[in-house]
């Protein structure tokens, strides 16, 4: 797994980067500033969650835990449905899905607590 949430990462933080130069430079003058702003929040979580992924592939070479697994999974569906939730309400206008959003919320906060979880239990150390 820790190949695949390596790769994973670092695919979003190239995706990261890309979007949020895309979103300085091509959609400041088509967005208002508040849907700007949800695009840029999109960017961040991602950019930041990205490299949580990374740091989770370099622990898994070193150690296979359940508890590094889940915290990959948590912070990949996170990525997926939560900025992706924001990046299609900004760019398509479909409120609707910010209905959505939390749900990529809360799996953000489940892979942050099972990576906490692996330290106190020392699998991801």
């Amino acid at each position: 797994m820790g190949r695949f949430f390596g790769v994973a990462g670092a695919l979003f933080g190239l995706s990261g980067v890309a979007l949020g130069a895309f979103g300085a430079h091509a959609l400041r003058a088509r967005l208002s500033p508040a849907d700007l702003a949800v695009f840029e929040a999109a960017v961040r979580y991602q950019l930041f969650h990205a490299l949580a992924l990374v740091l989770v592939a370099i622990l898994a070479e070193r150690n296979q835990s359940r508890a590094l697994q889940t915290a990959g999974w948590g912070f990949l569906v996170g990525i997926g449905v939560f900025a992706g939730s924001l990046y299609i309400l900004t760019l398509a206008g479909q409120r609707w899905l910010g209905a959505v959003t939390p749900v990529g919320g809360v799996a953000f906060l489940v892979g942050w607590g099972a990576f906490a979880w692996g330290f106190l239990r020392k699998e991801g150390s």
